[in-house]
């Protein structure tokens, strides 16, 4: 879901372990950085249980990942993509507040 203005769009996103970020894109074939998830920055990764997304696509493949300055509202392709998704991000999150 969009920054300032709320509407869904599709994104492509990469998760990079040695930035510490979570960077994503317009589409796949994309070069240009659309934006990034620092790590560090990542206080919550929740499935969005209280439906709080506004208009999901897909409102049970939504989670949301909360950050110091945003909150980030996705929707994965599957559950079990869901999962991995959300697994990954918490894990990454988690494992920068180490260091």
């Amino acid at each position: 879901m969009g920054g300032r203005i709320k509407t869904w769009k599709k994104r492509w996103f990469c998760f990079d372990r040695q930035r510490r970020w979570l960077a994503y894109y317009v589409d796949k074939e994309e070069t240009k950085l659309k934006g990034v998830i620092y790590f560090q920055a990542i206080e919550e990764v929740y499935y969005d249980h209280l439906r709080s997304a506004f208009k999901s696509p897909t409102p049970k493949l939504t989670f949301c990942v909360k950050t110091y300055d945003r909150l980030f509202c996705l929707v994965a392709p599957s559950a079990e993509a869901m999962r991995i998704w959300m697994d990954a991000i918490i894990t990454a999150a988690e494992e920068n507040t180490r260091y």
